[in-house]
């Protein structure tokens, strides 16, 4: 795990004057849509505020709702959800890359200039259709700050998202397991079925199960 100060140096080693780091939340789960977001630290001063930034499933709830309010109010940022209907007519992996490529074009279309400009893209996979200049960092969330920033936006955007979800139906659980899943999850699907919020192609041996057993 590299240091808070690497993961800001490697941010300022890159051959770029405005770097714009992405990434996303929610590709795994079998419920809820998916989150990615986009940040530029626009503001240098942002470091010292930042000395517990890292990857952010390393990090505490608390911890993360602490630096989401402050990447949220010191950056030039934007968080965008692709939901469950388009996951399934489609493909998570092109939905994520979607999500990413809106966020980065909304942060874009809040500069002043695009010149010198470079998007990091955490993973392994570059953003399609994308007219501006990219390249992907794996690992990125725990080697760039600004990708580390990305991802403490989307995740906390996507918990909370979930929160709500669970307000809906909370006999799934999705406030403590994020739409993943879980036994408890399993369980309360074969119980109760599923929702609109779930991803059926997802969910394909389950139902098969539930199915043969006559529980759905």
């Amino acid at each position: 795990m590299k240091s808070n100060h690497n993961l800001f140096e490697f941010d300022a080693q890159q051959p770029c004057k405005i770097l714009i780091g992405t990434d996303e939340a929610g590709r795994g789960p079998a419920a809820g849509g998916v989150f990615a977001s986009a940040v530029y630290m626009n503001n240098k001063e942002i470091e010292k505020d930042l000395g517990k930034l890292n990857d952010s499933k390393k990090l505490s709830s608390k911890v993360r709702d602490e630096l989401y309010e402050i990447i949220l109010n010191n950056t030039i940022n934007s968080t965008v959800c692709v939901e469950v209907e388009e996951i399934e007519n489609i493909n998570i992996l092109a939905c994520s890359l979607k999500a990413m490529k809106l966020s980065c074009e909304n942060v874009i279309s809040q500069l002043t200039t695009h010149d010198s400009l470079l998007t990091i893209v955490d993973g392994n996979q570059l953003i399609r259709n994308y007219d501006y200049p990219q390249k992907f960092v794996k690992k990125g969330d725990a080697t760039s700050a600004s990708i580390a920033a990305a991802s403490i936006l989307a995740k906390v955007s996507r918990d909370r998202y979930m929160d709500k979800l669970a307000e809906e139906y909370p006999q799934y659980g999705w406030s403590k397991n994020a739409g993943y899943l879980t036994k408890e999850h399993s369980d309360a699907i074969l119980k109760y079925g599923i929702t609109k919020y779930h991803r059926k192609s997802f969910l394909k041996n389950l139902l098969s199960e539930a199915s043969q057993l006559s529980l759905l």
